[in-house]
């Protein structure tokens, strides 16, 4: 995980493009990872890792942390913490959200 960059809550509408191979993923945190950027990569050794940073989302009136990745290739990904391993591992699919619950 990186640096803190932004803390604001998010109200907006989140557009998430998918279809046919390009699925997102939702990756929920309880509110002690706001602001943080969590890192993916294909499950290949090497692969380079991308990442989204944890919002506050507020929608119909409650809220949720949650980092949201709106396009990704269909595959296997791994989702890094601090340590050196990755701390699991994950299945996009095209045209589906996939959710993690980290709470």
């Amino acid at each position: 995980m990186a640096e803190i960059h932004s803390n604001e809550a998010h109200t907006s509408d989140v557009v998430l493009d998918i279809g046919g191979d390009i699925g997102a993923l939702i990756l929920y945190t309880g509110a002690d990872l706001n602001g943080l950027e969590i890192e993916l990569s294909r499950a290949l050794p090497g692969a380079d890792r991308f990442h989204n940073q944890v919002h506050e989302r507020w929608f119909q009136g409650r809220v949720a942390f949650a980092a949201v990745y709106p396009e990704i290739h269909a595959g296997e990904y791994h989702v890094w913490g601090n340590a050196p391993e990755p701390v699991e591992t994950v299945t996009i699919r095209g045209g589906q959200v996939t959710e993690i619950d980290w709470r």
